[in-house]
Formats: structure tokens, C-alpha cells, sequence
């Protein structure tokens, strides 16, 4: 039986998206009437698209049998997309087993937040989601397939390949995750080292040792941040093969995997018995088990943006109060970095997302009953994949979690509220994550320090000016300003000072990472600076509550003082040229709000 909460939460979602969503749906059914794609084709087109096919192109003449596509991040720079280079080879060989074809369709851009943390190039972090959105789009705009193999796993990836899949929602989708890479020098060290070098305590060269010996390898990096996230919300809405994730890359578990996802994408096209379009799969129930699952894990901040951007392209209307809500009812059953010592690693290895599934059925609080890309209900991913010699194989899920230090059960979670709160009040509606922030540090109350650029609140430390109790107003960080960039500079800065013994907060319309910490941080702050929010009149010394447990959110000075005084705006020209950013002025100047999903191509 389904908790209350989650079913007044799916059932509000559903009746605010009626209109939407019904034009949706009736929107890709009518492209699913129209008959495979192929069919469709003139016989000019149809040549152009099997010219290079060699011993594939009699299958695809004869337009009788599944061409799958493929859209890929592929790169080799990125350890997390690296992996992704012998998989198209691996689902060939593997659709021929079953009489079916795929071509590569095309592949979208991967940048990397981790290299771009703190540089001109993270202002183009967010608006990628968009670009890999219509990247997609473009790869399946040649009509030529019958479903999709999707290969995204990291932060801007897998949203932006799920938006533009879902502008094709009539064709089956299957998303194929690269998997973690082995781990490595322990989180809690890597921590550490970084605050040293904060400090001025440790060099440039211990710092560079240390992040070389933490991302090491072929794969994603192993913390819980929104890469790993990315993964989870997947399995959670049913569009992996079940236990898929966190499989190691360049074995033969993972490949089996990869094969076994091709045969599935020519199982359910609509030339069979089996027909599941991703825009069916993608319903009001399955975005509640994504956030549900962010819930239990403590899970990347960063969904509050893509999520609902998401949610959108499948004609379904999300908010923050969703998210909200859910949170109150579902329990905390994960501590994975940052929200504990340990990584993706030993959460699988202690049962992993079939043992969280199996909870959260039982308890009520997923709908098990949702359709997946599997052919089963959700309630039946509670298992894990394994080899019997070279056959795949998916066994149960572990019935006790293998370290409770990891991983709980419903009945003894390490809290018993999800890890996300919204806070509101006279500076407008943010997002706090508190999974990671002690109880004793989720209510601060201060004077505030004003900052338009993360880098000044590391020259002020340098300075000594930051030795108190403050909150940190960080503000033109928001989409229209610059892009919405990550602000994780100033973790380590917050973080030392938060140990010292003061009383540090940070709010800002911009966003923290997805690793965000232990420092209690509104973020997404919505109206933005640059659209006159009541965060650009803030003034050094004003007092800030901040209480994470009362979900409040204020400057302590009458509204019509704070509407009185005049916006201060500081020179943003900088953002606009250097690092490729000349080219998404339309984008900033598009954009919806943080709410709305921060999106330029969605309204």
C-alpha cells in the first residue's frame, strides 16, 4: 500500500499537469502512428541513411527488423564517457544476435564540473543540459530508428539525453550507465588534504597527489554526487536494466550488461509485443520515485533544477514543494560521500539500489507498480546482476544490508526525514540539503557578508576578515547572470571556519555542487539578483535567518525598507565573452528560473 504522502504528492502532480500532460501523450502516439520510421522515409533518404551500413544495410533496406540508435557522450578526456568507447561495438554485435541493427545517430557534449569547478567554463555548465538536449534530438531527427540506447552518466548528461529523448517519447529508451571507477584514496583524506591547502598548510603539489590519487581510473568518480545520482533516479524510474549502475567499467559483467541492453531496445520497439515508449515510462509516478530516491540517499542538490526540466519535456509539472513534502515522509538510509566516509563502491557492495528498492516497495513509499524498460514492475528490481559462467543473470537483492554504516533498512535509518529541505520567506524560495549538516549547524543566525563572485569570499579568508560569525550572500550567480555555475570554491573556506567554531552560512541564486557538504548552504535562491530579487538589496551587516529546521528564510529588516533601497548590481560584462561565452547570450537571456528548471528550451 502506497504511504499517504506519496500518494497525495503523484496525484496533485498529476491533476496540475493534466492539460499538459495530455498533449503530450496524444502528441507521441500520433508519431507512433505513423508507422516505423523507416517506413516513412523517401527512397533517396532512406539510402542516404544506410550508405555506410555494409553488412547491416540488407536488414535496413528491407525496413522489417529494429534499427536501434545510439547517442553517446563519448570523449576520452572524461574518465566517466572514456568507457563508452567499446560500447557501440559491443550493441552491434549484440542487436545482429537478435536480427536487429544500431547505428551510432550522433553524439552530445560532455563537460566535466569537475574540471571546470571555479573557471570561466562552468558558467557553460548548466545551459549544456540544454545543448545535449537538442544534441540528442538532432541525432534522432533522421528518422531512422525504432528505439534508443542512451550513453550519459554524468552530471548535465543523462538530464539533457532524458529531455531530448523525451521529444521523441513514442521510441523505447534504454539508458546505459559507464559505471564507478574502482576507489581510491579515501574521501575523509581527500577532504582534509583540501583544507590544508586552504589553509596555505599544504602545497599545490600535495593537492594535485591527493586529487590524482581520488580519480584515478577508467570510470565515474566514486562520491555521491550528481553523476552517481544521475544513475540512482534511472534505476529509480526504470529505464536501466535493474542493478546496472554501479558495475564497473572494462569487465564482463559490464559488458554483458551493455550487450543485454541492445537485445532489450529491440525487444520492445513497436514492431513487437512489447512496445514501451519512454514517454509512457516517464509518467507522474516515476518522477516521484526519482525524488524519493534522492530522499533516501541524500542525493545530489542539483535535481531540483534537472528534475523538473525533465519533468517538463514529459509534459508533467514538478516544484519545489513537491520535493518538500516527499522529503518530510522518507527516511535517510544512506551515508555515502558527502553525507559519510564511504563511496558508491561500498554502497553497492552492501546491497546497493536492489536492497533501497525493496525498502522503500515495502514501506510504501515507491510506486513498485511503475512500467519499466525490464518488462516488470519496478517491485521486481530488487535484485542485482551477476554472471552463471557467461550468461547474465539477475539475483535477489541482499535481505540485510551488508554494512549498516552504508546502508539501512526503513526500520532503523540514520534519519528520519529525507536530505533536502525548502527554505522561504521574505528572499524568496531556495534549497537546502541537509543530509550532510549536523543538527547543531542547521539554524544560523547573522550578519551577512555580500559577495558578487565566489573568489572574493576566498581573498576576504586570506585577508582575515572572516574570523566570526557570518552568512555569506553570494548573489549574480543565477542563470540569467552568468549561467548558474557551481560554487564550490568556497566548501573548503566555509568548512574551515564552520570547524573553528563560528557560526557560517551561505546563501546564493546560484548552485553548490552536487558533493555539497557539511556547511548549511540556500542555494537556487529564487527570484534571482538579476531579476531584482530581494536578494540583490541585501547589505553588509543586515541580519540573515537561515533556519534549515523551521524551513525560514529572512533578513531581519521591514519589507518596505527592503523594497526601498535601491539594487545594487555590479559589472557583469565580464561574464559575457571568454571560454565560448559570447555564444549563449541567448541562452542567458532566455532561461526560466531555478523552479522552473533553469531551462532555455522548456516553457
Amino acid at each position: 500500500m502506497v504511504h499517504d504522502t506519496l500518494q497525495e504528492v503523484t496525484t496533485r502532480i498529476r491533476e496540475r499537469s493534466l492539460d499538459r500532460r495530455t498533449d503530450y501523450l496524444e502528441r507521441i502516439e500520433a508519431a507512433r502512428q505513423q508507422g516505423p520510421n523507416r517506413g516513412t522515409l523517401s527512397c533517396g533518404n532512406l539510402a542516404h541513411g544506410f550508405a555506410a551500413a555494409e553488412e547491416d544495410k540488407p536488414a535496413l533496406k528491407a525496413d522489417q527488423s529494429p534499427n536501434i540508435a545510439i547517442v553517446s557522450s563519448y570523449n576520452d578526456m572524461l574518465s566517466a564517457h572514456q568507457p563508452y568507447q567499446r560500447f557501440p561495438n559491443l550493441i552491434k554485435l549484440a542487436a545482429r544476435e537478435v536480427g536487429a541493427t544500431a547505428q551510432f545517430a550522433g553524439g552530445v557534449p560532455a563537460m566535466c564540473d569537475g574540471v571546470t569547478q571555479g573557471q570561466d567554463g562552468m558558467e557553460l555548465s548548466l545551459f549544456s543540459r540544454d545543448i545535449i538536449a537538442q544534441a540528442t534530438a538532432i541525432a534522432l531527427s533522421h528518422n531512422m530508428f525504432d528505439s534508443v540506447l542512451a550513453l550519459g552518466i554524468c552530471d548535465k548528461i543523462v538530464p539533457g539525453l532524458m529531455i531530448g529523448a523525451l521529444s521523441f517519447g513514442h521510441l523505447p529508451t534504454i539508458f546505459v550507465p559507464g559505471g564507478p571507477m574502482p576507489s581510491g584514496l579515501p574521501n575523509n583524506e581527500k577532504s582534509r588534504i583540501r583544507g590544508l591547502y586552504a589553509e596555505g598548510k599544504a602545497t599545490r603539489d600535495d593537492l594535485l597527489e591527493a586529487e590524482s590519487q581520488s580519480y584515478h581510473s577508467p570510470g565515474t568518480c566514486t562520491f555521491y554526487g550528481t553523476a552517481n545520482s544521475n544513475q540512482m533516479m534511472m534505476e529509480m524510474m526504470g529505464v536501466h536494466l535493474p542493478g546496472s549502475a554501479f558495475i564497473h567499467p572494462n569487465t564482463k559483467l559490464r559488458d554483458a550488461l551493455t550487450a543485454q541492453t541492445a537485445r532489450r531496445a529491440a525487444a520492445i520497439t513497436a514492431l513487437g509485443n512489447a512496445y514501451t515508449p519512454l514517454g509512457r515510462v516517464i509518467d507522474e509516478r516515476a518522477i516521484v520515485n526519482a525524488i524519493v530516491g534522492l530522499m533516501a540517499t541524500g542525493g545530489s542538490t542539483n535535481h531540483t533544477l534537472h528534475l523538473v526540466a525533465i519533468a517538463r519535456a514529459a509534459g508533467i509539472e514538478l516544484n519545489w514543494t513537491d520535493f518538500a513534502d516527499l522529503s518530510a515522509v522518507v527516511p535517510l538510509l544512506t551515508r555515502i560521500y558527502p553525507n559519510g566516509s564511504a563511496d558508491v563502491n561500498h554502497f553497492h557492495a552492501a546491497g546497493g539500489i536492489g536492497f533501497l528498492i525493496r525498502e522503500l516497495v515495502d514501506a510504501g513509499l515507491l510506486h513498485g507498480d511503475i512500467e519499466t524498460i525490464h518488462g516488470v514492475p519496478l517491485s521486481q528490481h530488487a535484485c542485482e546482476p551477476m554472471l552463471d559462467g557467461d550468461k547474465l543473470v539477475f539475483k535477489p537483492a541482499p535481505l540485510k544490508s551488508g554494512d549498516p554504516d552504508v546502508l539501512r533498512g526503513v526500520d532503523n535509518p540514520f534519519s528520519a526525514t529525507g536530505g533536502l529541505v525548502l527554505v522561504q520567506g521574505n528572499l524568496g524560495r531556495s534549497v537546502i540539503k541537509v543530509s550532510a549538516v549536523a543538527p547543531e549547524h542547521r539554524a544560523v543566525k547573522a550578519p551577512a557578508r555580500v559577495f558578487h563572485h565566489q573568489n572574493e569570499l576566498g581573498e576576504a579568508f586570506k585577508r582575515g576578515e572572516l574570523e566570526r560569525d557570518f552568512v555569506a550572500v553570494v548573489r549574480y550567480q543565477g542563470p540569467r547572470a552568468n549561467g548558474m555555475p557551481e560554487l564550490h570554491k568556497m566548501t573548503p573556506v566555509l568548512g574551515l571556519l564552520q570547524e573553528r567554531g563560528y557560526k557560517v552560512a551561505l546563501i546564493t541564486d546560484g548552485r553548490m555542487s552536487g558533493a555539497s557538504g557539511k556547511v548549511p548552504a540556500a542555494i537556487h535562491l529564487t527570484p534571482e539578483a538579476l531579476d531584482e530579487g530581494p536578494i540583490a538589496r541585501i547589505r553588509d551587516g543586515d541580519i540573515i535567518n537561515l533556519d534549515a529546521e523551521a524551513g525560514r528564510l529572512d533578513v531581519e529588516i521591514s519589507e518596505a525598507e527592503l523594497l526601498a533601497r535601491p539594487i545594487t548590481r555590479p559589472d557583469l560584462t565580464g561574464n559575457r565573452f571568454g571560454m565560448g561565452r559570447d555564444l549563449f547570450g541567448a541562452a542567458r537571456h532566455a532561461v526560466n528560473t531555478a523552479e522552473e528548471g533553469a531551462s532555455f528550451i522548456l516553457s
